[in-house]
């Protein structure tokens, strides 16, 4: 049976050219990239190289980007590292009632160690109003975090916008946006939009699992989470993973960012088409949703008797964020959707790599679904 991956938001297929780099990171150019020996040097050289790679598809400085062991690494670097850093100036924190897992929960933890954590709520597409994000802002405000994209419905958060109205309402207050689901799809520029933190992830766009990344501008502060070494001006000490580093800067040299979302936007244009045609398939993605991301409800049928269905059929779609295995999406909620609906969406997320054929099986798929399924 053919596989057709549709769950590119949860995790993607390594590319060639960074598998291979990473392979020969590790059993061939394995030095310690600390040491000071000529193998030390040659992968301190690749793991700089990828630096300059994170930081260019950023139109960022390499001296501001500092690797992680992934994206939620991250997020709670940065929430956590930001709040204890500027704690003497106000204790209110501000994340958006559809962030990722890894914010959403750090942020519950920062509430129960005294901080004043508030939700800037979203509208029915799950997008921020800059009004309502600003009526939450205070003078005690010393840290935003909002996700540019979300990963689970694909909306776009205004991120230059919402920058400007938290610096113009609190100038000395931190914004951090997780750009882990936009990173290498659509242009991002963090300095020009006054973003002083920006968290991206290698494994949603064909690099390996276990690396990530934070964007920092200057002069903005964390405590560390971590101690230990000297790397990285120690925000993030220990041994850099360079097999794993080394491979995320490949992938980023791979992306393609106009080609690839042109592709894309022809491809989800054609599964919407699809789609819609299908009584009893809704749409929950907003119309101005990123194009790599879809999510619909299927009437009648629970989220995952959909999901082992069309994995029977050999069509791999998730349920709503892989991190959340299974648990109601709090996004979907937040949005205004019925229990109901949200028990029976269907995440489907494209990469390159997707094709029509895979649409094809996936609308089948639902048929075959609704056909049997709704009658037991």
């Amino acid at each position: 049976m053919k596989t057709h991956y549709l769950d590119n938001s949860a995790t993607t297929r390594v590319s060639d050219a960074a598998a291979e780099k990473a392979l020969d990171m590790m059993k061939e150019n394995y030095g310690n990239p600390s040491s000071l020996h000529k193998m030390g040097v040659r992968a301190e050289l690749c793991v700089e190289e990828a630096r300059e790679a994170i930081a260019d598809a950023l139109s960022a400085k390499a001296k501001n980007i500092v690797f992680t062991s992934g994206g939620t690494e991250a997020n709670n670097t940065v929430l956590f590292g930001a709040a204890e850093a500027l704690k003497r100036r106000g204790n209110r924190i501000i994340v958006s009632a559809v962030e990722h897992s890894s914010v959403y929960e750090s942020a519950k933890r920062l509430s129960q160690l005294g901080y004043d954590v508030q939700y800037a709520p979203v509208g029915k597409d799950g997008v921020i109003d800059p009004n309502a994000l600003e009526q939450l802002l205070t003078d005690k405000t010393i840290l935003v975090s909002v996700m540019a994209v979300n990963n689970e419905t694909g909306s776009v958060q205004p991120t230059e916008l919402l920058a400007k109205h938290i610096k113009r309402r609190c100038p000395d207050a931190v914004f951090h946006v997780d750009a882990v689901q936009a990173f290498c799809k659509i242009p991002l520029k963090p300095v020009r939009w006054g973003v002083d933190f920006m968290t991206v992830s290698a494994h949603k766009i064909h690099g390996p699992k276990g690396v990530g990344a934070i964007f920092s501008r200057d002069g903005a502060r964390l405590v560390p989470l971590l101690y230990g070494g000297e790397q990285q001006k120690k925000i993030r000490p220990g041994t850099e993973s360079a097999p794993l580093i080394a491979a995320f800067g490949e992938a980023v040299n791979e992306a393609d960012i106009s080609a690839n979302l042109t592709y894309i936007r022809e491809l989800n244009a054609y599964a919407v088409e699809k789609l819609e045609a299908i009584k009893g398939v809704t749409f929950n993605s907003p119309e101005a949703a990123l194009p790599y991301i879809i999510n619909i409800s299927v009437e009648g049928i629970k989220s995952e008797t959909m999901l082992h269905h069309l994995e029977q059929n050999g069509v791999y779609v998730s349920s709503s964020s892989a991190c959340a295995k299974g648990k109601r999406s709090y996004v979907l909620a937040a949005m205004g959707l019925s229990d109901d609906r949200i028990d029976s969406s269907v995440r489907i997320s494209f990469s390159k790599h997707s094709t029509k054929e895979d649409i094809d099986a996936l609308v089948d798929g639902i048929v075959s679904g609704i056909a049997t399924l709704q009658r037991k």
